[in-house]
């Protein structure tokens, strides 16, 4: 298995990946991330984080059967393994935990948008 670090990109497609699943393809995961973030993804990015993730061990793909639909081209299905639950949780406990010690006193009075 490769670096276990997760990019912010990298987290999203994941995430997106668990989302969709058991439809998690490509485009499908491209799509989703624009609907779901408002920005423009292109999706050969896409594919280079999703083969950085399978690098990683924290993705892991197949093959689906071909379908007429596709001119007889075949999806290629991502599934989040393990290691991938494993980097999802710790990256969540850890953005909570930073999040929590920011005092409130920091924050007041800041608003959004």
């Amino acid at each position: 298995m490769k670096g276990t670090q997760l990019g912010e990109f990298e987290e999203l497609v994941l995430l997106i990946v668990g989302v969709l699943y058991p439809e998690a393809y490509g485009l499908n995961i491209r799509t989703e991330i624009i609907n779901q973030t408002n920005r423009k993804v292109a999706i050969g990015a896409v594919h280079s984080a999703l083969s950085r993730l399978e690098e990683k061990g924290f993705l892991e793909s197949k093959l689906a059967d071909a379908t007429h639909e596709r001119g007889g081209r075949r999806k290629r299905l991502f599934n989040i393994t393990a290691a991938g639950k494993g980097a999802l949780e710790k990256n969540h406990e850890l953005r909570n935990s930073l999040f929590n010690q920011i005092p409130e006193l920091a924050l007041k009075g800041l608003k959004i948008g």
